[in-house]
């Protein structure tokens, strides 16, 4: 089985410790690093790739659920907390599990089988395979491949743990988030212009405060924290 790289966010030392124990009885986790805060948390996995999240929820400045809204690229995401009211909340953000302290084994033993399962399948849909000429890429719909010429993607739209590749002929859809996408190298030429869109540099016809018109009429949405980005465009 695939390594799978984690890290730990809990305040409470003790808590801490044992959620330590229970990854270590699972060879396929890597322990990445455990955090007393969410800051600190953050600014580790600005610089490493991390594949789960265990995070508390209530923490000092700040909080867990905060911390998810920040590190959204990340695939999984587990809550074990002291608050179950906060559960609606979380699963608004991509939760894949929330765990009601105090956390016994079997309960982490059940959040490791949809853990692994939720891994399996994103593997297995995994969405393209690059051709050899470098601007197309195959997609999984249904049973059959269906290529698609880089150059004639609009823009992606984030749709949870799935992203939409809009062209002017269809909408593609398929399993990887928006980050993870543009991580990828097939991806250079689209810039990041709001939480939910990147566009295709190329495509853009307009660049105003609050939204970009595409060169076939269509708008799309900037935001706020993204605006320094597209300066690099113009």
């Amino acid at each position: 089985m695939k390594k799978l790289t984690c890290i730990i966010v809990d305040d409470d030392e003790i808590d801490q410790l044992m959620v330590v124990s229970f990854v270590k009885r699972f060879s396929h986790l890597e322990l990445l690093g455990t955090f007393l805060n969410a800051v600190a948390a953050l600014d580790y996995c600005q610089n490493n790739t991390v594949d789960i999240l265990f995070l508390d929820v209530d923490m000092p400045g700040l909080s867990g659920l905060e911390l998810r809204k920040k590190l959204d690229e990340v695939p999984v995401c587990i809550f074990i907390t002291s608050h179950p009211e906060h559960a609606v909340e979380s699963f608004e953000l991509d939760t894949l599990d929330f765990i009601v302290k105090p956390l016994k084994f079997d309960r982490f033993t059940k959040t490791m089988e949809r853990i692994n399962e939720f891994m399996e399948i994103k593997t297995k849909a995994l969405l393209y395979e690059s051709s050899i000429g470098g601007d197309s890429i195959y997609i999984k719909e249904g049973h059959e491949q269906t290529k698609i010429k880089l150059h004639e993607i609009l823009y992606l739209e984030a749709l949870k743990d799935y992203t939409l590749l809009v062209t002017n002929q269809k909408r593609h859809c398929v399993l990887s988030s928006i980050g993870n996408l543009l991580k990828e190298s097939h991806f250079q030429s689209f810039v990041r212009v709001h939480r939910s869109f990147a566009v295709q540099k190329n495509m853009i016809e307009k660049i105003g405060i609050y939204e970009i018109i595409l060169n076939n009429g269509f708008s799309i949405p900037v935001g706020r924290s993204y605006k320094e980005d597209l300066k690099s465009i113009n």
